[in-house]
């Protein structure tokens, strides 16, 4: 059992309260992402899992052992960090056997773990490289290899990947999944990237202002977001998260549920679920066009906001084209306009 439990957790420096209260349960063999701006304590709450700092009050649980207090290396985890931390005047086997001969594992035994890695990492005919003679990708697989050869099954991850390049993220968080699943790994991995998190996880953690802003499945957070705050920052492009002024409140009054008064409330929608109307809805004005290939993101301009919507393919509009948007009422989420939580169910009525 390698499950990952903390119980009201807090950290604080001083004054600084970097985490307050955190709860959340790692369940074994699962990838758990915990995401987040910079700042939120995402990377704080790692390193106590890990036992790099010790929590002000609170209990960390690994496999149903306490190990609030205990060092990192009697905690039987691996960690693999953004900069990969390789030594590089060893070459790419002694990087990854470092651990195994600090721990005086038995040199045959060493052998074979190397050689089971380095194939299942495409790094057999890299072994006597140094670090300087690799990819980035390359470098981030040693650190793969190093994890992978300790044969623990408790594995964290800090922002692995921000130092590559759009295409090689891509392809190393496919690998880094197929990893995890492969070797059946309790994986915590930390990131701020949100596409990153949503591809990966089977659960994500979204932090903010060290609180769990809300915890759930990637379906779970895009579909019902439980904030203003995870409305907008799960999903590429964002939530279009709307303050009622004066010019709203008449446009919204045609828009939302009869029973709704604009007045208190913020009206999010996605992107995805605006439609441009002949005759209803709100009146903009288009500001940018930003042609994406398969779809194109379109920012309008009405009152004092900005909303986005996106439109299949190259759309035959243009800059300062005028234009009405609507949208259907089960697409509304409606958050309380002074703490910012979600507020109700929206009736399933199609508006148009």
């Amino acid at each position: 059992m390698t499950a990952i439990i903390l119980k009201d957790v807090d950290k604080s420096w001083g004054s600084f309260q970097a985490l307050n209260g955190i709860n959340f349960q790692c369940d074994e063999g699962k990838l758990l992402v915990l995401l987040g701006p910079s700042g939120c304590g995402k990377s704080t709450t790692l390193r106590l899992i890990a036992g790099l700092e010790t929590p002000t009050s609170g209990t960390i649980e690994i496999g149903g052992k306490d190990v609030s207090y205990l060092p990192p290396v009697k905690r039987n985890i691996s960690m693999v960090f953004q900069n990969y931390a390789l030594f590089p005047h060893l070459s790419v086997a002694q990087n990854i056997l470092f651990g195994l001969k600090a721990r005086k594992v038995p040199k045959p035994e060493q052998k074979k773990r190397l050689e089971n890695a380095a194939d299942l990492l495409g790094l057999s005919n890299f072994l006597n490289r140094k670090p300087a003679q690799l990819s980035g990708g390359q470098r981030q697989r040693v650190a793969l290899g190093r994890s992978i050869v300790a044969q623990v099954s408790v594995c964290l991850m800090d922002e692995p990947l921000s130092n590559l390049d759009a295409k090689l993220r891509q392809e190393m968080r496919q690998e880094i999944r197929s990893l995890q699943q492969r070797l059946k790994m309790t994986m915590v991995y930390v990131t701020h990237d949100q596409v990153e998190a949503m591809t990966i996880a089977d659960k994500i953690i979204l932090m903010k202002d060290g609180l769990i802003e809300q915890h759930g499945t990637p379906e779970a957070l895009y579909n019902r977001p439980e904030t203003a705050f995870t409305g907008n920052f799960i999903g590429n492009p964002p939530m279009n998260i709307l303050t009622p002024d004066t010019l709203l409140m008449e446009a919204f009054s045609a828009i939302l549920p009869a029973r709704i008064s604009a007045e208190f409330h913020q009206v999010g929608v996605r992107p995805e679920n605006i439609r441009i109307s002949e005759n209803r809805g709100i009146k903009a004005q288009i500001e940018t066009i930003e042609y994406l290939g398969a779809d194109t993101l379109i920012l309008c301009r009405f009152g004092q906001q900005n909303i986005i919507l996106t439109v299949k393919g190259k759309t035959h509009l243009c800059v300062g084209d005028p234009l009405r948007l609507d949208w259907k009422q089960d697409h509304i989420h409606l958050f309380d306009t002074a703490s910012g939580k979600r507020l109700g169910n929206v009736e399933k009525d199609n508006l148009s």
